[in-house]
């Protein structure tokens, strides 16, 4: 079943010289878990900002974005709230109340849910997460892997269908970020979640997933990033051998030829191919 299309989606900011989403489309299965990767200041989160309408930026649009076969914005803001979680890059952008608790239930109140529901729903949150034994505690003495985890809890508290997290190891020390990377892949596999995830950690992200957005790239990376064509496939090409997994598309163009894995972040800033 199909969960976001995009058709031929255009985007340039305010003022903007240059598209920063070009002619992209692509689709997204029910379930899958997609890795959008590529440098830093592509446009990939400008795009993950455009699959929730709350979010999206201002500029110049065109294209069409549909979500279970209906047009993204067509649908209500409460409904978009309950099927699509959303966690930023910056734990303490996202928090919003002073209890953990409390922060996990911020969102059903929201709903409007009865009281006997909210508390179900935290209780069951809260033991699948682990995180029982700081259900009273304020959520200042967290740390910032802890508070990232009860970010995406309060999220899935809300038992959404697609999760889109834009970073959320970003400011995760490698223990901590790796242990946010097993709970993100667990809920994938445990509960069917759709996931798209922004992430540069790819030595540890890239088994996981079902396929890197490469193809997606081409376009809304690769067309509208000041790299020369060669100089992206040795990009990607660099990246499949170090991920060291098969490939799983063609690309539609002659300097991408060969089949890519992945389009990885300026860590390759001259790769050879």
């Amino acid at each position: 079943m199909e969960s976001y299309a995009f058709k031929s989606v255009n985007f340039t900011y305010p003022e903007g010289e240059k598209r920063v989403l070009r002619d992209v489309t692509f689709t997204v299965q029910q379930g899958e878990f997609v890795i959008l990767c590529g440098p830093s200041g592509c446009g990939k989160s400008t795009l993950l900002r455009h699959l929730k309408s709350c979010l999206t930026p201002h500029g110049l649009f065109s294209g069409e974005i549909t979500y279970g076969g209906r047009r993204l914005r067509d649908i209500s803001s409460r409904e978009q709230a309950q099927r699509i979680g959303y966690v930023l890059q910056s734990p303490e952008n996202q928090v919003v109340t002073d209890k953990v608790w409390h922060e996990l239930a911020f969102g059903l109140e929201n709903m409007g849910l009865a009281r006997e529901e909210i508390a179900r729903r935290v209780a069951e949150t809260a033991s699948y997460f682990g995180i029982e034994s700081w259900y009273e505690l304020p959520v200042c003495q967290l740390s910032g892997g802890q508070k990232q985890l009860l970010n995406l809890a309060a999220v899935m508290a809300m038992q959404p269908r697609l999760l889109l997290l834009d970073e959320p190891t970003a400011q995760l020390d490698p223990i901590a970020a790796a242990d946010l990377i097993a709970t993100i892949h667990r809920l994938n596999r445990d509960m069917g979640l759709t996931v798209l995830v922004i992430e540069h950690r790819l030595e540890e992200l890239l088994p996981l997933g079902d396929r890197p957005l490469a193809d997606l790239l081409w376009q809304a990376l690769v067309g509208t990033w000041p790299l020369e064509r060669e100089r992206a496939h040795a990009y990607a090409e660099k990246a499949a051998r170090e991920a060291g997994q098969s490939t799983t598309w063609t690309a539609p163009d002659e300097a991408f030829e060969k089949q890519l894995h992945a389009l990885v972040d300026g860590a390759y800033d001259h790769p050879e191919a």
